[in-house]
């Protein structure tokens, strides 16, 4: 298996993912979750991922699709494609899969996959958190990441356009 096949192989349905999951369960993994459009990554998305995969031993990235961004953040993103970000959160040592998700939140993703802890960044209050909720009726966790200022997709994009 060349490298970029075993990257592909990272990039699940949500069907897949739900088996991959499964699988790692019955063999007492501890799952983590953490969902988001990761249109252009930056220091912030790589400090979700460190932080999920201290609390784990396996990390689900649960992806927007692009007509999901468009619809979250407007007509000019995604900025980069689905297949180009699924690709790049893959090649992270860190994730071991990812999955595109249709919706405008991550909700039914998190309800098939069952995760044991839920990450998000320090923009987000428990409260808001999609999801949060279901994994703790589980019993699992819901972290939340310090957020780092200046670091969102949004700031960096309207910094270039300033360029």
């Amino acid at each position: 298996m060349s490298k970029l096949e075993f990257l592909q192989h990272k990039i699940m349905t949500p069907d897949q993912a739900a088996h991959t999951v499964l699988g790692w369960k019955l063999k007492s993994a501890r799952i983590g979750f953490t969902n988001g459009c990761f249109d252009l990554l930056h220091v912030g998305h790589m400090s979700t991922l460190i932080h999920t995969a201290n609390h784990c031993d396996k990390v689900v990235v649960g992806l927007n699709s692009d007509a999901s961004v468009r619809r979250l953040k407007g007509s000019s993103r995604p900025l980069v494609g689905q297949e180009q970000r699924a690709l790049l959160m893959a090649g992270f040592l860190l994730v071991d899969a990812v999955v595109i998700f249709e919706e405008d939140t991550p909700l039914e993703l998190i309800q098939l996959l069952q995760p044991d802890v839920l990450v998000k960044g320090g923009d987000w209050a428990e409260k808001d958190i999609v999801g949060a909720a279901q994994v703790r009726q589980t019993g699992g966790e819901v972290l939340i990441v310090p957020y780092l200022k200046g670091w969102s997709t949004t700031e960096l994009a309207d910094k270039m356009q300033q360029l």
